[in-house]
């Protein structure tokens, strides 16, 4: 393990703190990166997201990704998980905190809009990160590309129905262009030029490609950390002035994506999952799409909504909580598969 991935906590913690710093001493500098964004997709963010997810990509075997269909289980879990219970459990946990046990802090409205926000990102299971979960886990690269691929495709006819029947309306229009956009350049890019590049190097044999990726592996972490700047400098003035409700927001989120997590893992074992299978399967449950949950928050509550709030809360704890799953995972990885 190379020096970016052990000490990873603390580069991302160093991350969080930078870009605070920077998002309160330059704000302006950030405001100008966040008006570059197409269909709520900020460019610049999927620029260092593209850079995390590239290394990962080299590795998928295409021609291995035809035998997926013979370990079907993990796709199960994956849907099971992400779309009969994830998105309700995260509803429960909402109505439980914001209208009960936080009511003596937070007005009606507020706890609504919130609730809503918690909602939407229950509903989007992640597409980008996933890849680099999965290689900090050291996942089935090709079991990982198709969990995503059929979480995507299911997202498409399932999210509207589910986050409308959770919110208690039926006017939600999906943001296709968003839903659209980020599956091209969190996956479709990417894979192109990871198989592109695959397939250049290997007429070179396989220590060209190993070689490849070992270089590559640093600039995966970089772009981790620079991704976690900028999402932090976005929002350094709500995380200094809203301190205590972006805590209590918090709470729910945290508590829902560790059930989440140990839900799922206990179901892995249950199902026999090798490990390189069910690490990425449960970590996929756990972290949310939140670029399309943000999008959605905004045209129907408003760009200065509890609702948006709440999503941009998500964006803030998943990082770190996420990299506290990675680790709990790597602890538990059998000793045979360390060998």
């Amino acid at each position: 393990m190379g020096l970016f991935e052990r000490y990873l906590t603390l580069w991302v913690a160093l991350g969080i703190l930078a870009g605070v710093g920077l998002g309160l001493v330059v704000p302006d500098l950030f405001q100008l990166i966040a008006r570059l964004e197409v269909a709520h997709v900020n460019l610049v963010v999927a620029i260092f997201i593209w850079v995390m997810i590239y290394p990962m990509m080299i590795q998928i075997d295409w021609s291995a990704v035809k035998d997926v269909g013979r370990k079907p289980r993990g796709l199960l879990l994956t849907l099971v998980v992400n779309w009969l219970i994830k998105p309700f459990t995260m509803a429960a946990l909402g109505v439980l905190f914001f209208q009960y046990l936080f009511a003596p802090w937070v007005d009606p409205q507020s706890a609504s809009e919130y609730i809503a926000g918690m909602i939407l990102l229950g509903v989007a299971p992640c597409t980008a990160m996933v890849f680099v979960w999965s290689q900090l886990v050291k996942g089935d690269a090709n079991y990982t590309l198709v969990q995503v691929s059929v979480n995507d495709l299911v997202m498409v006819v399932a999210f509207a129905p589910i986050a409308a029947f959770l919110l208690g309306v039926t006017n939600i229009t999906v943001p296709w262009e968003t839903l659209l956009l980020s599956t091209v350049l969190y996956v479709v890019l990417p894979l192109a030029a990871g198989m592109a590049t695959r397939q250049l190097l290997k007429g070179r044999g396989p220590q060209a490609l190993a070689g490849v990726v070992r270089q590559l592996k640093p600039w995966s972490i970089i772009g981790l950390i620079a991704t976690v700047v900028l999402l932090f400098g976005f929002q350094a003035n709500t995380l200094v002035q809203q301190p205590q409700v972006i805590a209590l927001i918090a709470v729910p989120l945290v508590l829902q994506t560790y059930g989440i997590f140990f839900l799922s893992w206990y179901a892995a074992r249950w199902l026999k999952l090798p490990h390189d299978v069910a690490g990425p399967a449960c970590l996929i449950g756990t972290s949310n799409f939140f670029e399309l949950a943000v999008a959605v928050a905004i045209s129907l509550f408003g760009l200065n909504s509890g609702a948006a709030l709440a999503t941009v809360v998500g964006v803030l704890v998943e990082v770190p909580v996420m990299l506290s799953l990675v680790a709990i995972v790597n602890a538990w990885r059998p000793k045979t598969a360390q060998a």
